[in-house]
Order: C-alpha cells, then sequence, then structure tokens
C-alpha cells in the first residue's frame, strides 16, 4: 500500500512538473493493488480531474498565453475522450499500446539529439490542434493516461516549444478526465472512492511539481521530459511483450 502512495503521489509530481506522469496511474493499480484494467483506467480517469484543475487553476492566475487553437484542441478532445471511455470496455488497446510505445520512443530520443524548441517556433494551425485533440482524447480514454503523455510527444515531434507544450499539455487533462469518467460512469465502471482517494493524492504530487517546474532550467526540464518518455515507451513495449 505504500508502495502504490508513493508511486501515485510521484505520478502527481511529474504531471505538475513535466505534464507526463499519468502513465504510471493505471499499472500501479493493475499490478500493484491488483484492481481489474477497466476499473482502474475508470478511477484514474477521473482522478486526472483534480490535478487537472489545478493546472487550470494555474494558468489563469499566472495569465500564460496558451498557443492559438488551444480552445479547438480541447473542445475536440471532447467526443474522442468520450468515445474512448465507451470502447475500453469492449474492444482491445494492443494496437493503441504499439502506438503508444513507438511515439513516445520516438519523440523522447528524437528530443534528447536535438536543442529545445524556441518560442519563435510556428504555431499549429487551429485545424491541426483540433484533431490533435481528438486523438489524444480517444487514446487517452482508452489507455487511462490523462492526455499529456500524448499529446507532449506529439507536440515535441511537431517542433513546438516545450514551455509552451506543458501547459497546453496540463490544460487538456480537466476536459479528458470529466468526457472519459462521464463515460466510465454511463457504463457503471466507476470507483467513485478510488478515483477520489487518486485525485486527492495526485492533486498533492502537482502541486509540488508545478512549483518545482519553474525553478528547473529549460535544457535541463527538456531532457527530463525526454528521458520520460522513452522510459514511457520501453514501458509500453514491455506491457506488449509481457
Amino acid at each position: 500500500m505504500l508502495a502504490s502512495a508513493v508511486a501515485i503521489l510521484l505520478a502527481g509530481w511529474l504531471i505538475g512538473a513535466t505534464g507526463i506522469g499519468g502513465v504510471l496511474v493505471v499499472p500501479v493499480l493493475n499490478q500493484l493493488q491488483g484492481t481489474p484494467l477497466p476499473q482502474a483506467i475508470g478511477a484514474a480517469s477521473l482522478a486526472f480531474a483534480l490535478p487537472g484543475i489545478a493546472a487550470a487553476w494555474r494558468l489563469r492566475k499566472g495569465g500564460m498565453p496558451l498557443p492559438a487553437g488551444t480552445l479547438a484542441l480541447i473542445v475536440a478532445a471532447l467526443p474522442g475522450a468520450a468515445l474512448g471511455a465507451l470502447l475500453v470496455h469492449h474492444v482491445s488497446s494492443r494496437w493503441l499500446l504499439a502506438g503508444l510505445a513507438a511515439l513516445a520512443l520516438a519523440s523522447g530520443l528524437w528530443g534528447l539529439r536535438r536543442k529545445p524548441a524556441t518560442h519563435d517556433a510556428a504555431p499549429l494551425p487551429t485545424f491541426a490542434m483540433a484533431a490533435l485533440g481528438v486523438g489524444v482524447g480517444l487514446g487517452s480514454a482508452l489507455t487511462g493516461t490523462g492526455g499529456p503523455v500524448l499529446l507532449v510527444p506529439l507536440l515535441m515531434l511537431l517542433h513546438q516549444p516545450l514551455r509552451t507544450t506543458v501547459p497546453v499539455a496540463q490544460a487538456i487533462q480537466l476536459p479528458v478526465a470529466i468526457c472519459a469518467s462521464a463515460g466510465h460512469a454511463w457504463l457503471g465502471a466507476l470507483d467513485w472512492r478510488l478515483a477520489l482517494v487518486l485525485g486527492v493524492v495526485l492533486l498533492a504530487g502537482a502541486l509540488a511539481g508545478q512549483w518545482a517546474a519553474p525553478r528547473t532550467p529549460a535544457l535541463a526540464l527538456h531532457r527530463l521530459v525526454c528521458t520520460l518518455l522513452v522510459l514511457t515507451g520501453a514501458w509500453y513495449a514491455l506491457r506488449l511483450v509481457a
């Protein structure tokens, strides 16, 4: 139980600092706690709402300008997340896990070989952001990863600067969590008590991560995110062959 709590707290810290960390939650519930995979995904989906609220509050309070098309990204993620929550109980996610592994490994290794993008990088058009939103919402709900673990590598591969990529990825957590958990609740596969406990622990870690992120040099943060992506890709690959 203590090991699970520490792992979830670490996941929250990573969510707050880098946007990537939700990948740990479902494996911890499934492997350490013995929670069935669909129930673990449902509880994790709702739990991400609390760090999502914290991220939204921080963005609003800080007045940080988000890239053009962020609203389209968030709105488009809603139907994708709802559909993914309904499909996860009926279809195998094996091919999706393979795609996640390839995406995370490719973007992490590519990022480690190049310098971080600058704020002068060209923003993505609105239609591209909307397309990303649908895909990220669908994939996040199917895997119970909360959104950033998909969105961060995609934006990095599209040459978007990390300092704006992480806030955008954190902003998508709340709408994805709400729609995905609504789909799980509709099917009666949502453990509300487990989701609340998870959410509180994730929130505590996320607040600490949010405090640490601005105090971390840009290059160090870039390398940390890329390393986490490589580890995430390796984790998904291991799950495929296990």
